[in-house]
């Protein structure tokens, strides 16, 4: 029972992570992320992009005319999503296979040479974070109890989500590992043949010859 509570416990520490970062990249430079993502779970993210001031040395808001690209594609390499967003905003996207996903971005600029260069602020969320509980209740008229056992609930689906994610990795790994096996177990069997008959092939070949020379 107490083991039970231990590995609740951790995976809402582990689901409770929001990752919020903010990198560099050319004008017309792609950068791409790997999100490990359970099926049917939503991710939501949200992005800004800036643009260097080279008079000022540092960074502000982009022009109108410079947006964000986004491409999403699942463990199978489907594209899920694939789209120009603005340069400030967010992007949801629903997981349909357990496993890595690949996020890139990269802005929708023409330009031949990579040009300015960008800050990209983005944050991702996965799983009942990424749901929007305020909007929620004002749309569906829930009162703070409710609002509270609805989040209780998508943790504890969530939670179960996760769960079987691992379950699914714990049986790759373990495929992988009887396929490594065996490939090994055939390697040395085939290692073994090939001697046997290299040493059949000398004993017969040193017989022959024994006896050609007539010692034999």
């Amino acid at each position: 029972m107490m083991g039970r509570v231990l590995m609740i416990f951790l995976s809402l520490c582990v689901l409770s992570v929001v990752e919020g970062l903010y990198f560099h990249i050319g004008e017309t430079e792609r950068k791409c992320f790997i999100e490990e993502i359970p099926d049917e779970t939503m991710v939501t993210a949200n992005y800004k992009l800036q643009l260097y001031d080279p008079r000022t040395g540092g960074y502000m808001p982009s022009n109108a005319g410079l947006g964000m690209h986004v491409e999403v594609k699942d463990p199978e390499d489907n594209m899920l999503l694939s789209r120009v967003y603005s340069s400030e905003g967010r992007f949801t996207f629903t997981s349909h296979t357990p496993g890595e996903h690949v996020i890139c971005l990269f802005s929708n600029s023409t330009k031949w040479f990579s040009g300015s260069m960008l800050r990209v602020h983005f944050d991702i969320q996965v799983g009942e974070h990424a749901i929007d509980y305020a909007s929620m209740a004002q749309k569906e008229k829930l009162t703070e109890l409710q609002l509270r056992v609805r989040q209780l609930l998508d943790q504890v689906d969530q939670i179960t989500k996760e769960q079987n994610y691992q379950r699914y990795r714990e049986e790759r790994f373990r495929q992988t590992s009887e396929s490594t096996s065996r490939q090994v177990l055939w390697w040395a069997v085939g290692q073994v043949v090939v001697l046997l008959a290299m040493g059949w092939w000398q004993m017969r070949h040193l017989r022959k010859f024994f006896e050609a020379k007539k010692l034999v």
